[in-house]
């Protein structure tokens, strides 16, 4: 992760100093580098030791980081890991222009691994990325949506980048096709499983070990699993409550809500749901080689979903 930071430092260079000053200051924020670790875990457990894993694992950050410049400008959020959000600092428009550097920052960095499997992949991953976007704008505000469509928000939104991350490993030591399904299997569950654990913190954490917020997503009007099984699970009246508040993005009882969503057993069936996606994740490793690497990524796995933060 040293090569990687040092990569990113190098390459997050701009002649423009807003560039520098407001890409330095959310890829330095504090995040956990989940995705670039996926790179590198991957191609080691495959046996690719080359320098382009390092590349490739700060592109998957650049990816990830414009995302974040970007959700924080489309949900209006002042606070990310602790500190305040790029748009809250620097305003919406410098964000998204920024976002949009890192993006093209990212392709040019793709390039020069000159190989066509690595554009595909990350050219697929970024346009899902986007879709998914689309996808939870139109789900804002809508108590109706189906646990389904919730899970699909995910799956292109969060997971589609975990995916990519592991399957680039794959790439990287030209794997089979078989080796390099199993990898991005692993990629697809982990990420699911951890926004899952994203959104029952969302309803259970300390704001100031998550760094954000509690009850944002309900403020932004995000009908998260834990709402839906709450709505399911609860009486006419918390089913109204609920409903209301994704509606119309209001919080003013969400120590209410907190407790409905407890009461009816919707965090730990989120957390049960989170577990079997990490479950998936661990048996896609037996495509992997037994060594050193495959037992971080087991380990990896085991922690995404046992998190508090």
């Amino acid at each position: 992760m040293g090569e990687v930071d040092a990569v990113i430092a190098r390459r997050l260079s701009s002649d423009v100093a807003l560039i520098n000053q407001i890409a330095g200051y959310i890829v330095h924020a504090g995040g956990k580098r989940m995705r670039p670790k996926l790179v590198l875990l991957f191609a080691n457990a495959l046996g690719f030791t080359g320098p382009e894993r390092f590349e490739l694992a700060a592109v998957v950050e650049f990816i990830h980081t414009a995302t974040l410049l970007h959700d924080d400008v489309v949900d209006e959020s002042s606070l990310r890991r602790g500190k305040q959000t790029a748009n809250a600092l620097f305003g919406n428009a410098a964000s998204v222009l920024v976002g949009d550097f890192l993006y093209s920052r990212a392709f040019q960095m793709m390039v020069s691994t000159n190989r066509m499997r690595v554009l595909d992949v990350l050219a697929e991953a970024t346009n899902i990325i986007a879709e998914g976007e689309v996808l939870q704008l139109m789900n804002m505000h809508d108590p109706d949506i189906s646990v389904d469509a919730y899970l699909r928000v995910i799956r292109y939104k969060t997971a589609k980048l975990f995916e990519a991350s592991a399957r680039l490993g794959a790439v990287l030591a030209n794997a089979d096709a078989e080796t390099e399904e199993a990898c991005a299997g692993y990629g697809r569950a982990m990420g699911t499983a951890f926004q899952l654990i994203d959104d029952v913190l969302d309803y259970e954490g300390d704001p100031q070990a998550l760094g954000k917020n509690v009850g944002d997503d309900l403020r932004e009007g995000k009908p998260t699993l834990p709402l839906l099984l709450a709505m399911e699970r609860g009486s006419e009246a918390d089913r109204l409550l609920i409903r209301h508040a994704i509606e119309h993005g209001e919080v003013e009882r969400l120590a209410d809500i907190v407790t409905i969503v407890r009461k009816t057993g919707a965090l730990d069936a989120t957390r049960a749901a989170a577990r079997k996606e990490a479950e998936l994740a661990r048996d896609c490793l037996n495509k992997i080689p037994l060594n050193k690497w495959r037992e971080s990524l087991l380990e990896f796995a085991i922690q995404s979903v046992e998190r508090s933060f």
